[in-house]
């Protein structure tokens, strides 16, 4: 794995997909509001950018991973007409 000093909004977005992706039942938990859902996919995505930077995240880097895991969330809520949300 490569390692940068800082991550791209291009690279946090595909990262963030994978995330998505990789933890569907934990989104559709979100999507239905069961707690720990967005802990967990939050908790995920700085670990994948933290791996992908090769070094920790600085806060400010963490909550913009946090805004962009939740717009990405939002967008995919909005677009997903029969999700059963709570």
């Amino acid at each position: 794995m490569s390692t940068s000093p800082f991550l791209d909004l291009e690279t946090v977005g595909q990262l963030l997909t994978g995330v998505i992706g990789d933890h569907r039942g934990k989104v559709v938990g979100w999507m239905q509001g069961q707690p720990g859902c967005w802990g967990f996919l939050a908790g995920q995505a700085v670990v994948a950018c933290r791996q992908r930077a090769g070094r920790p995240l600085a806060e400010e880097e963490r909550r913009l991973v946090w805004r962009h895991l939740w717009w990405l969330l939002e967008q995919l809520k909005a677009q997903t007409p029969n999700a059963p949300f709570g």
